[in-house]
This record gives C-alpha cells, structure tokens and sequence, in this order.
C-alpha cells in the first residue's frame, strides 16, 4: 500500500468522528456565539440582534460575579488540595507495606460512586437537622453543632471537602501508575551518594512526577470549573447565591427562566475563563517541564 492510499484509508476511517465532533461540539460551541447578541428567549421565539446587552447586563448583576468568583475559587481550591494530597498518598503507599493494595482500593473507592450519589449522601450527613450525622459526632464529644451547608461562609468549603474526598484516590492511582515508571537505578544512585528521603523526594520524585500532575491538574482545572451535580445536590446553590457556580446560573437562566441567549452569553464567558485558566496553567506547566529537562 502506497503513502497516499494510506493517508486515504485513515482519513476515512477517522471521518464519522470528525463528522460527530463538528456536529455536536464546534456547531453548537459557534451557535452558542451567535445567539449571545440577541435577545432570543422562550417568550421571544423572533429573536433580533441586540448587540453586547445580554454580555453587560451578565456582568453588572452580583449574582452573576458571584458565581464567577466561587467558580474560579472552587477549581483553584480543589486542583491544589486534591493534587496535594493524591501526591503524599501515592508516595506512601508505592511503598511495599502490610495491607498497601488493600489500602489502595479503599481510597479509590469513592471515585466509582455517582456524584449525585456522593452529594446526598453528603447532605444528610452533614445536614443542621437533628438526625445530622457529622453534628451528633461533633456534639457527642461535648462540640457545638455546625451549619455546615446553610451557613453561607462554609458552605463551598463543606461541598468543597466532599469533592477533594471522593476524587483523592482517583489522582493518587495516577500518580503511582507514574511513580511505578520511575527508574529505581536513580533511587540506588541517590541511596549511594547519601541523599536523605526528603532530598530524594524533592529531587528525584516530585520532578520525575511531571507527565502525572500535568494531566491530573488540567483534569481537577477544568473538572473544578464546571462543576455542577455536587451543588444541585447538596445546596442548590445556596444560601442565597453562596454556592452558585457559572454551570448552575447558566442552567437556572436557560432551562428554568427560559433565556436562551442570556445562557448562551454565560457560555460564552465560561469559554473565555476556561480558555483563559488553562493557557495560564500549561505555560506554568511547560517551564516546569523545561526546567526538569
């Protein structure tokens, strides 16, 4: 078989993929463009051009920043804690100890269960009502109960927790997949030429763990901006607008008050800030990697 009809054969063969993603991803992503500068709605089904109305009336309404901010803050909290702790967990637990596999499957366990599932399991634990699990522990041991969902100063760090819970063991499973691939010669050559643990860790561990924390923290990212099933879950984005993300505003605005175009502006926000946050994170990324080469 000759170059070209080769290169035919894989066009073909890579064409009903292609198709779908233009049909079902850049269409749509251009559609949502398009109908940002008009004031289409369910009310309005004749919808015209209005310009970059839907786009100030966004970002002057506080409940719209707000959902911005604790977006950005949710992706930033849970990318630093769940990458922290997956990476303290895969180093101990690389290690050949009693029961490690055991252990292994324990914290990875959270990760097959539904988000959803997680979210209600979590309310009622931490719910403020009597039958409150975390409260009854905190007040059996002479503690004062907790809101810990309805005050609106916690109650994305109390969602936040259930996250970073569930998802630890999924990063950390990565991160020793990375650790297993790891040369043990340079740990013996390190071992010889008298470096500590923590110098070995520093040195030779952290830096070699690069190919697994730039996929896990782009994940975590991006996972962490778009977050939405744990909040309808747990608070419905409340108290008030406490817990609202931008995926929640933007579902409340286009399915629940019917504005169409106001959703689709959101969207488009989402996509800059999205774009934004990950351009930033690769170019950290790529000087990390250019340093360690």
């Amino acid at each position: 078989m000759n170059t070209k009809k080769r290169d035919r054969t894989y066009l073909f063969m890579i064409l009903p993929a292609f198709i779908g993603f233009m049909i079902l991803f850049i269409v749509p992503t251009i559609m949502s463009f398009g109908y940002s500068v008009t004031n289409w709605s369910v009310y309005k089904p004749d919808f015209q051009f209005n310009g970059l109305d839907n786009y100030t009336q966004l970002l002057s309404d506080t409940k719209n920043t707000t959902a911005i901010k604790n977006s950005i803050k949710y992706a930033i909290v849970i990318t630093i804690f769940q990458n922290l702790f997956a990476i303290v967990f895969a180093v101990l637990l690389n290690q050949k100890r009693f029961m490690s596999n055991i252990v292994k499957s324990i914290f990875f366990f959270p990760a097959v269960l539904s988000v959803l599932v997680v979210g209600f399991l979590f309310q009622y634990i931490m719910t403020s009502s009597d039958f409150g699990l975390l409260n009854n522990i905190i007040t059996f041991f002479g503690g004062s109960p907790v809101n810990w969902l309805g005050n609106s100063k916690i109650a994305l760090y109390s969602v936040l927790f259930t996250q970073v819970w569930q998802w630890t063991g999924w990063s950390m499973v990565i991160y020793i997949a990375n650790l297993k691939s790891i040369d043990s010669s340079i740990y013996e050559a390190a071992s010889i030429d008298g470096a500590s643990k923590m110098q070995t860790l520093r040195r030779i561990t952290l830096p070699l763990l690069y190919p697994a924390a730039s996929f896990n923290i782009l994940m975590c990212l991006i996972g962490g901006l778009k977050v939405f099933d744990v909040i309808f879950a747990m608070t419905k984005g409340g108290p008030g607008y406490a817990t609202e993300t931008i995926i929640t505003t933007m579902i409340r605005e286009g399915f629940n008050n019917g504005r169409t175009a106001y959703a689709s502006a959101i969207a488009v926000v989402f996509f800059i800030i999205v774009f934004i946050l990950t351009r930033v994170v690769t170019y950290g990324l790529n000087k990390w990697e250019e340093k360690i080469s």
